[in-house]
């Protein structure tokens, strides 16, 4: 192709590129007399919430606190440790205390609530949430203990820190739990988020965990908001602890209300199960086999499974059928 072609060729593309930017125009107008359509949502006039980048920031310097030397950015040792995790936990008490005035602020100012000193209780609070660490490292030891202890293929308690997404999302609902018992708002699900973003593991902030709690692999977990779990309880990947489907206008009704199951002390709950309902208690020491769908409670020291699955085989030259059970 000759240059005075390609000449012509781009002055041909430019004068498109123009005339469809003509249209835009219009395109601009309908957008803006939409934000003013009660039928859609807008954040006009009110205070920001810019969290992608320090929540994220917040939660790794939780980490690098929670595990000391695990996550520092430098070596930690008996020289640097007290300026090291001092200028850390002094940094950690800044972020923090910024974002919870920012979304106290945030609530006053959008719904009209009476003002409740938004700067002197983002402080307040911060600082309950870093006094409250000693008891957070004590909690995620026994998570990562019990990790290591049921599970064979960890190497060592190093390793469940490092590299085990269960860990990771266990800790950041340890973190969103105590600030949601604080009233924060927005801050503790969009943590929650977060982690769920990273490690396809959805643990409402709200919901009640006990000690040495482990989830194995973790893909596709959901724990409702108003969910009990015991102590030593292990759950795998695809569980489901959530509420019964509710009608469209049951939100205001219902909100707050106990929707989810109770799971008591050392249960297992395999792949794929499936535990709804608010009024459904698995007892102690039960077992929930791969894909069961429960609703109703089950005793103490119960196993529940599906019926084996009956498997079908034709094999490729004869085409004969074979069956073949698996024990569960």
């Amino acid at each position: 192709m000759d240059d005075f072609l390609k000449d012509n060729l781009c002055q041909i593309g430019r004068e498109n590129a123009s005339e469809a930017r003509k249209d835009l125009s219009t395109a601009i107008t309908a957008i803006l007399k939409s934000i003013d359509d009660d039928r859609s949502f807008a954040h006009i006039g009110d205070e920001p919430i810019h969290f992608s980048t320090s929540v994220k920031e917040m939660i790794d310097q939780f980490r690098e606190i929670l595990f000391p030397g695990y996550f520092s950015k430098e070596k930690i040792d008996g020289a640097n440790m007290v300026y090291n995790l001092g200028q850390g936990i002094s940094q950690l008490y800044d972020i923090l205390s910024e974002q919870i005035i920012h979304v106290l602020r945030h609530d006053c100012l959008r719904y009209g609530q009476t003002c409740s000193e938004c700067e002197r209780h983002g402080n307040d609070v911060a600082l309950k949430v870093i006094q409250r660490i000693p008891d957070l490292r004590r909690a995620l030891a026994e998570d990562v203990k019990g990790a290591y202890d049921g599970d064979p293929a960890a190497k060592s308690h190093d390793e469940v820190i490092f590299s085990y997404p269960g860990l990771y999302a266990i800790t950041v609902y340890r973190i969103a739990n105590i600030l949601f018992k604080q009233g924060v708002p927005q801050l503790p699900r969009i943590m929650s988020e977060h982690a769920h973003s990273l490690t396809g593991i959805d643990i409402h902030p709200g919901a009640t965990i006990g000690k040495r709690f482990v989830i194995d692999h973790g893909t596709g977990i959901v724990i409702g908001e108003t969910s009990v779990i015991g102590n030593n309880v292990r759950i795998y990947q695809n569980v489901t602890i959530g509420a019964l489907s509710l009608p469209p206008n049951a939100g205001e009704k219902l909100r707050g209300a106990k929707r989810h199951p109770t799971i008591e002390d050392d249960v297992i709950i395999y792949s794929g199960a499936t535990i709804l309902g608010g009024e459904t208690i698995i007892g102690a020491r039960c077992v929930v086999g791969g894909n069961a769908w429960l609703t109703q409670s089950i005793p103490a020291d119960t196993k529940v499974f599906i019926e084996s699955p009956r498997l079908i085989y034709k094999h490729q030259e004869t085409q004969k059928e074979m069956n073949h059970e698996y024990p569960v």
